[in-house]
């Protein structure tokens, strides 16, 4: 590590026994198991297996926005406190999920190990999803909409100090949640870090319609009930490499209700307004729309349980190669339209 060992993050790092994993050819995927599209991701374990927190995750804005040197030395910290607790016999150990390794991922075996090329944690995840895709399982909700945002339900954490909230709003105010609480659990499961509370959170039910979070306030425990908002799992897939997510070559909002009431559309439809049309549409004649264009249905269908886009119902509903029967109100006209959705290939 870079860290002086002087320096209070390197007195903290050098009781540990630090090892980078520069390739994931023979890593334990059961064991280490995670959202692979985060840029940096470490684990605090001891020599049993024993995994006592996670440092790492990002959000869509950015790779570092929960990342910096406090709260890594906090972490580290913590994670010797939990080594001690477990030397001593007081923190009980979790059961070890079952093995798995990459060699048991088919499409990477071809296309990866086969040309002898390096095995990254986002091949993993692509190769995994493309499997589940061909199987029927692809649950697009959990496996392609991963990590979702803690912004969404309010929650805004002091990022140097670990878990610690800095602000709380929308569902977090409703649920009791306040400035200075520190965030201990997720439905029951212990966080110590953002990357805990990030993989914890990511495991709620996609159709859940709360969620239980522990906090420490004043010393004492307080569990809190959020009523999870409609689409609270949803996050921005541009940075994500997802093979399994139909190209569409636009960007579209929905509509407000003044809008909506202007159009004379029912409330809660599909109707969304084109605010990006990308070059590549035209060049592959994937589709005619343009900016400012009205989607109000796909394939005939102007409501859905989940989305309340155009856009966000074929990432949903299709299969990348797909095409699609759009509905669209041009200048006061009303359209019918051919859109193509194409696969995106990533370096294998």
């Amino acid at each position: 590590m870079l860290s002086p060992k002087s320096s209070p993050l390197g007195q903290q790092l050098s009781q540990y026994v630090c090892l980078r994993i520069t390739r994931m050819d023979n890593v334990d995927i059961g064991l280490f198991e995670h959202d692979r599209n985060n840029a940096i991701y470490f684990y605090m374990l001891n020599a049993d297996e024993q995994i006592y927190m996670r440092y790492g995750g990002r959000d869509s804005a950015s790779p570092d926005t929960y990342l910096n040197l406090e709260s890594l030395e906090l972490a580290a910290r913590q994670g010797l406190e939990l080594h001690r607790q477990y030397m001593d016999g007081k923190l009980a150990k979790f059961a070890r999920p079952p093995a798995a390794f990459p060699r048991q991922i088919p499409m990477l075996v071809e296309r990866t190990f086969a040309q002898n090329q390096c095995v990254e944690c986002h091949l993993i995840a692509d190769y995994q999803n493309q499997h589940r895709e061909q199987d029927g399982t692809l649950d697009k909700l959990r496996h392609l909409y991963r990590s979702p945002d803690i912004k969404t339900i309010g929650i805004h954490l002091d990022v140097p100090r670990g878990l610690a909230v800095k602000e709380a709003a929308g569902a977090a105010v409703a649920a009791g949640l306040k400035a200075g609480d520190v965030i201990s659990a997720v439905d029951g499961r212990a966080v110590w870090t953002f990357a805990d509370l990030q993989h914890n959170y990511d495991k709620v039910d996609r159709r859940a319609k709360q969620v239980r979070i522990t906090v420490l306030r004043e010393g004492k425990a307080v569990d809190l009930t959020f009523d999870l908002p409609q689409r609270w799992w949803w996050t921005d897939l541009r940075f994500r490499q997802a093979s399994v997510d139909p190209r569409l070559y636009f960007e579209d909002k929905p509509l407000t209700d003044a809008q909506r009431t202007e159009l004379q559309l029912p409330a809660g439809g599909l109707a969304s307004e084109v605010k990006y049309v990308a070059e590549f549409a035209r060049t592959m004649k994937s589709h005619a729309l343009e900016v400012g264009d009205i989607i109000v249905a796909v394939d005939g269908v102007e409501r859905d349980e989940f989305a309340h886009t155009a856009e966000l119902y074929l990432k949903l509903k299709k299969t990348p190669g797909d095409s699609a029967r759009l509905t669209v109100l041009r200048n006061g006209k009303r359209l019918e339209m051919d859109l193509k959705t194409f696969r995106m290939s990533f370096r294998k």
